[in-house]
Order: C-alpha cells, then sequence, then structure tokens
C-alpha cells in the first residue's frame, strides 16, 4: 500500500493481561445455530463484493466470536493502482489475525474505488457493515470502525454520518480536523520546493506531466535526492517554511520527508483535480514565513487560484465535530504526511459542537505517518470499546 496506508513501523510491543480482557469483553461468545435467513458464523475469512458499489470485501471469523464486529477502513492507495482488498500488517501480523485473535469478526473492503474516495468510503463501510448482517447469523452485537491514514478520514466521517451503523470508532493519522488545509499543505509544499528548487520536478501543482508520474521512482526520486543533498540549507529552509517533521535521530529522515509529501502533489493532487473537477488548492494571500529572506520567497513563490467550484467540492471531506459516539484519535507528533495538527483541530471542532464528551485524542512521540506499535493501537482502541460497553450497562 502507498504511503498514507497502514505503515507502522515493526517495533515491539506487549499487551497488558487487563488490556486484552477490556477488548476481549463484547458480547457473551456465539454459537451461530442454522438460520434460514443467513449463513451460519464459521471460523475463517469469505471474500466477495457489496452488492451496492461493487466494491470487494473480505470477512473473517475467529474460533470463538465475542459478538461483535471490526470494519476497517484502509489508507490512501494510488488511483492507477488496480482494486484489491487490504491486508495491512502491524509488527508482522495482519490486522484481521490481530483482530479475530481478541475474539471480534473483521470486515474490511477495498472501497468502491481507489484515490480521494473518503466521502463515497463513509457509504462503502457502511454497506459492509449492512452486508454482514445480511449474510450471517447471528448479527454482530456491536459494530466498530476502524480506520488509518485516508481510511482515519473514513472512520471519522462514518461516525458522524452513519451513527446508525456503528457504535464506536478509531480515526488514526487521518486528515479529520480540516480538508482544505491538508489540501493546501500538498500544495504548498510542492510550490516551495520548486521556489528553491527549480526545474527538478517538471510542472507544478497545476499540470504535473504523465511523464513525472510514470517515471517518479525511477527519475525523479533520485533526482530530487540529488537536489537535497547538492543545497542543503534549501531543503532545511523548505521544511522550516512548511513545517514538515523529520527525525531528529535520523538524517535521512529529511530527504524521505521531501520524496514522501511531494508523492502526493504527484499523485494525489492529480487524482483529487480529476475527482472534484477543478484545482482545490489556492495559494492566493498566503503570506510564507521561517526562511532566510521571507520577502523574497513571497515575491517569488508560484500562485495558484483554486477553481471556486472545485474548492467547495472540499466540503464533502470534512467533518463537523457532531458525534454521538465514542471516538479516538491517535496521531504521532512527526507525521510528515498527515500534521499532528489535524487530531487537534479535530479536538476543537468536537468541543465546539459539544460532543466533547465523546472524544478522546491521542498523540505518540514519534517521526513517521501512522507509525504506531500494535500496544498503542489497542490502547485507543480498547479505550472506545470500554466506553461503549459501559454506556451499554447504564441502558
Amino acid at each position: 500500500m502507498i504511503l498514507g496506508g497502514f505503515l507502522p513501523r515493526t517495533v515491539g510491543g506487549r499487551w497488558t493481561v487487563a488490556l486484552v480482557a477490556t477488548l476481549a469483553c463484547g458480547g457473551d461468545d456465539v454459537q451461530a445455530p442454522p438460520n434460514d435467513d443467513g449463513e451460519p458464523v464459521a471460523a475463517g475469512c469469505q471474500d466477495a463484493m457489496l452488492p451496492a458499489s461493487s466494491a470487494l470485501y473480505r470477512v473473517c471469523f475467529p474460533a470463538s466470536w465475542n459478538g461483535d464486529l471490526v470494519v476497517y477502513a484502509h489508507g490512501y492507495v494510488s488511483a492507477d493502482d488496480p482494486l484489491s482488498i487490504p491486508d495491512d500488517r502491524v509488527e508482522g501480523q495482519s490486522v484481521a489475525q490481530i483482530v479475530n485473535g481478541l475474539g471480534y469478526a473483521y470486515a474490511t473492503t477495498s472501497y468502491r474505488a481507489n484515490g480521494l474516495v473518503a466521502d463515497l468510503a463513509v457509504d462503502d463501510v457502511a454497506h459492509l457493515a449492512d452486508e454482514v448482517r445480511r449474510r450471517f447469523r447471528p448479527d454482530p452485537s456491536r459494530i466498530y470502525v476502524v480506520g488509518v491514514s485516508e481510511g482515519g478520514l473514513v472512520a471519522a466521517l462514518a461516525a458522524e454520518r452513519r451513527a446508525d451503523r456503528f457504535d464506536g470508532a478509531v480515526a488514526s493519522c487521518g486528515p479529520v480536523g480540516d480538508f482544505e488545509g491538508q489540501i493546501d499543505y500538498f500544495g504548498d509544499f510542492r510550490v516551495v520546493f520548486d521556489y528553491y528548487f527549480p526545474g527538478v520536478i517538471p510542472g507544478d501543482p497545476l499540470d504535473v506531466p504523465d511523464a513525472v508520474r510514470a517515471q517518479w521512482a525511477s527519475t525523479y526520486v533520485p533526482a530530487v535526492a540529488a537536489a537535497l543533498q547538492a543545497d542543503i540549507p534549501a531543503a532545511l529552509q523548505l521544511l522550516a517554511v512548511t513545517g514538515a517533521p523529520t527525525d531528529p535521530q535520523d538524517l535521512l529522515s529529511a530527504g524521505a520527508t521531501v520524496i514522501d509529501v511531494l508523492w502526493y502533489d504527484v499523485f494525489a493532487l492529480g487524482d483529487a483535480r480529476e475527482r472534484l473537477g477543478g484545482q482545490p488548492y489556492d495559494n492566493i494571500g498566503r503570506v510564507y514565513q521561517g526562511s532566510l529572506d521571507d520577502d523574497a520567497l513571497n515575491a517569488g513563490v508560484a500562485r495558484v487560484a483554486a477553481d471556486p467550484a472545485a474548492r467547495a467540492e472540499l466540503g464533502r471531506f470534512e467533518t463537523t465535530g457532531l458525534l454521538t459516539m465514542p471516538l479516538a484519535t491517535l496521531h504521532t507528533t512527526g507525521d510528515p504526511i498527515v500534521p499532528v495538527a489535524q487530531s487537534a483541530r479535530y479536538a476543537d471542532k468536537v468541543a465546539a459542537a459539544g460532543a466533547a464528551s465523546s472524544l478522546e485524542s491521542g498523540t505518540v512521540s514519534r517521526y513517521g505517518h501512522c507509525a504506531f506499535e500494535r500496544a498503542e493501537l489497542l490502547d485507543a482502541f480498547g479505550a472506545v470499546v470500554g466506553r461503549v460497553t459501559a454506556a451499554a450497562r447504564l441502558d
């Protein structure tokens, strides 16, 4: 999966006995009787296609099911890649195995398309929850939606827009607070890069030649790396102006940050233009700061005016903060792809909507996009499960 998918570092994590007990405390273990209205639950995985959207999906049941279901929303995949069912991993173990190992059923979908599809993916994960209820007996007692990166946005939007389908949600490393700001972050990075390193990447945010995408890994990644190495002061100013983080313990992380963020300009912004019917990025009037000569930078950087209709279409991907179920966010402080400020902005939205009691925000002091240890993810999920379970006991 492309960056923006689930790419945590392989770092040893250990669960506590109490945490595992919390996560496993769904409904009572279910022994599914035969039922003419659906298939009896059986251990193992099945792949099929969602009738509503033709998205691919997979459902996996453990040998001893606690009665609850986790729907997993994957991260960004290049629009040109073929549709496939995600097989994301944490510390070498598939997400499906981790979820089933805790006693939960697991379901995931390719979504109906790749690229910028978070708005449509909300419907796909809701349809997936419906499909599990339709196909299998007994029905899940509770359904949780868990997502990473673009899937983190899908999870947050599903919690807000499909509260009738889900009982709780976890949104990790996603652009949940300000999607317009996320688009501008990618666009700003490109125009500031071009200011310091003109001509290294042909085209601009408005026009990326097909040849650049076709030869990105073979030609332009080495070209960018060489340019950065040849002018380290300019590279440092690029990072300072855009606010893109690096790993202070890894000097090579600066180059990785630049190349990874530029990938999204080259591939994802073009896809966004096509899906939104125009250019969504805008930097007219923006004042850039943090360089050695801000006046020269602001006078010389390329200015891009968004197409108003395309800019307005970004509202399809904006959260509201209107939560009626427990939701946890998790973010690394040094995320170069989706800045950690996205989680803080979402917390502000939720507070403004009067739903602060529904949100738990967590951060991990680490460099990397979705660079979580397994125990950190389980802590966030366990917090949501605990709150859902406690609320059910009060009803």
